[in-house]
């Protein structure tokens, strides 16, 4: 081996990186470009599973990976946020929105304008001038996605400049007349490629760039890319470990679906090279790689999509329930809804950490409203409910805590970077309306031990402000859940209700004191009573502030 090999050889593993930096460059430009959209689209996932393939090929055409997004999808599924039928669709649409890379691979054989070398350098450096000098969030996004678009040119360039003395070289002709004469070779050759880099996308780059210097031929294109489609399945295999049974079947439909379109397409096409030797054995472009990947997805996901049901069914048998499954404890739940392969997509980790700090709300306002039927009917049961609430919430505080600071290392929009701020917020409000509810309980529970009784008007004035501290916690996560000015209003109204109502009820209180109409033992539990009151809705008022910051 000459210098001037290694010399070529690093240059093609320098291309190779540029071009998956540029890759994942533009694609985190395309994210935060997309913004609010990529998070209204988990809102728009159902049961349909046209709209889920659309869906799946629009997220995969934006984060240019069907890797990342069928990781996302065994995550959503493990967290219970999809559902297996639904993931069917996404899955089978990331195959295809997979395909827009190789289309931007190919630009280059479209004329002399669209050769990376030809405009790459001007896209870097107009990105970079922007990146630089911009301050407007939604330019410098544009300014990351030209940097993008050029590194990606110019790393094809360099491994397309590095191949080409090596063109006429009689190893490549030998090892590309192997793998064509032989499917099974040709298949394996592909999965192997896109295993060990994890990335389909990456791998059939790779493969076209051989193809722009003649030395692919038809018959071992079309193994390989069958093959290539197989091999990126092992990213969401691997990222399944240890997930529930049902992200593990989610992994094993897109398996399946990518198995099947392998055999439904290799057969066809083996029959037709042995007919047409001449045809098999004749280079292929990059173009018609892109043409070939495109119409295999496309036609793939037309013939199985009428079986999308019998793939589940097949997957359940695949993956069978164990007989004897230990029920997952409210944590562990807690745990799998946060799960980190939805990291994969910054908007869609922060709408699965909204839906959890939502949960956390609901089960502090419960918390709230079993504190009045503690106080009210000296119920024991209700004080030890509150108090293992209290332990789920402390839980879910500090697992939303740890998952929010994971998504503030991610690359962030300046309003999603005020989101998770604010959701940081908000779980510190929620765990102190919990702390105050648990304070309630033992107020309760003091009340009970000594046999107090409040008199009639007592009772009726706790019950009122009761009812505004609950009616202000209700509208605060109604407000954090639909981000709806109308219950922030109500939160701002009912907290000054509180407010009054405190301030009054003390004073009152006292009087009742001074007259001897109370006990000062009474009246010290219904003064703490309604002091943790007036703060819980102190808290649910900064919890709509919050909200309202976003608006």
């Amino acid at each position: 081996m000459t210098l001037n090999d290694v010399k070529l050889i690093f240059e093609f593993v320098g291309g190779l990186g540029m071009f998956l930096y540029g890759m994942n460059i533009m694609a985190d430009g395309l994210q935060k470009a997309a913004g609010g959209r990529m998070k209204r689209m988990l809102g728009y996932i159902t049961n349909n599973r046209i709209l889920g393939i659309l869906l799946g090929a629009l997220i995969t055409a934006i984060i240019q990976s069907s890797s990342a997004t069928t990781v996302m999808v065994v995550g959503f599924v493990n967290a219970g946020i999809l559902t297996l039928s639904q993931a069917v669709g996404v899955i089978m649409g990331a195959n295809i929105g997979t395909t827009i890379t190789a289309w931007i691979v190919s630009m280059s054989e479209w004329g002399e304008v669209m050769k990376p070398e030809f405009f790459a350098p001007v896209l870097i450096g107009i990105g970079a001038f922007i990146l630089l000098f911009a301050k407007k969030e939604k330019r410098r996004e544009a300014g990351g996605i030209l940097v993008g678009f050029g590194l990606l040119f110019i790393g094809l360039s360099f491994m397309s400049g590095a191949i080409k003395p090596y063109r006429d070289a009689p190893v490549f002709a030998q090892i590309f007349t192997t793998l064509g004469s032989n499917p099974l070779f040709g298949i394996l050759a592909g999965m192997a490629v896109t295993a060990i880099i994890q990335s389909s996308s990456a791998s059939v780059g790779i493969l076209q760039t051989l193809a722009m210097n003649g030395v692919v031929t038809w018959n071992s294109a079309v193994y390989i890319t069958l093959g290539q489609n197989i091999g990126t399945c092992v990213t969401a295999l691997l990222a399944s470990m240890g997930a529930h049974k049902t992200a593990k079947r989610a992994a094993v439909i897109h398996l399946m679906f990518n198995v099947l379109g392998a055999v439904l397409f290799a057969v066809p096409m083996f029959i037709l090279f042995r007919l047409n030797g001449a045809w098999a054995s004749s280079a292929i472009s990059s173009t018609q790689i892109s043409m070939f990947h495109t119409v295999f997805n496309v036609a793939n996901t037309v013939i199985l999509f009428p079986f999308a049901g019998k793939l589940v069914a097949l997957s359940e048998k695949i993956v069978r329930d164990k007989e004897a499954e230990v029920e997952e404890t409210t944590e562990q739940q807690i745990l799998s809804h946060l799960d980190n392969r939805i990291l994969e997509n910054p908007s869609f980790a922060i709408e699965t950490a909204k839906r959890e700090v939502v949960h956390m709300g609901e089960l502090a306002l419960d918390s709230v409203k079993l504190g009045l039927t503690a106080v009210a009917t000296n119920s024991r049961e209700a004080v030890d409910k509150i108090r293992a609430q209290e332990k789920t919430i402390d839980f879910m505080a500090s697992a939303l805590s740890d998952y929010l600071v994971k998504i503030t290392n991610l690359s962030l929009m300046e309003d999603q970077s005020e989101q998770v701020k604010n959701l940081l917020y908000t779980v510190n409000d929620l765990e102190r309306i919990g702390d105050h509810a648990e304070n309630i309980a033992e107020l309760a529970e003091s009340k009970i031990k000594g046999e107090i009784h409040f008199s009639p008007m007592g009772q009726k004035d706790l019950e009122q402000i009761y009812s505004y501290a609950q009616g202000a916690v209700e509208n605060a996560v109604l407000a954090r859940k639909n981000e709806d000015a109308e219950s922030i209003r109500k939160v701002i109204k009912f907290e000054d209700l509180v407010d009054n109502a405190e301030e009054d009820m003390r004073d009152k209180h006292i009087a009742r004191l001074a007259n001897h109409e109370c006990r000062a033992s009474h009246g010290v539990i219904f003064l703490d009573l309604i002091g943790n009151l007036e703060r819980v809705a102190d808290h649910a008022y900064n919890i709509a502030g919050y909200v309202k910051d976003e608006m």
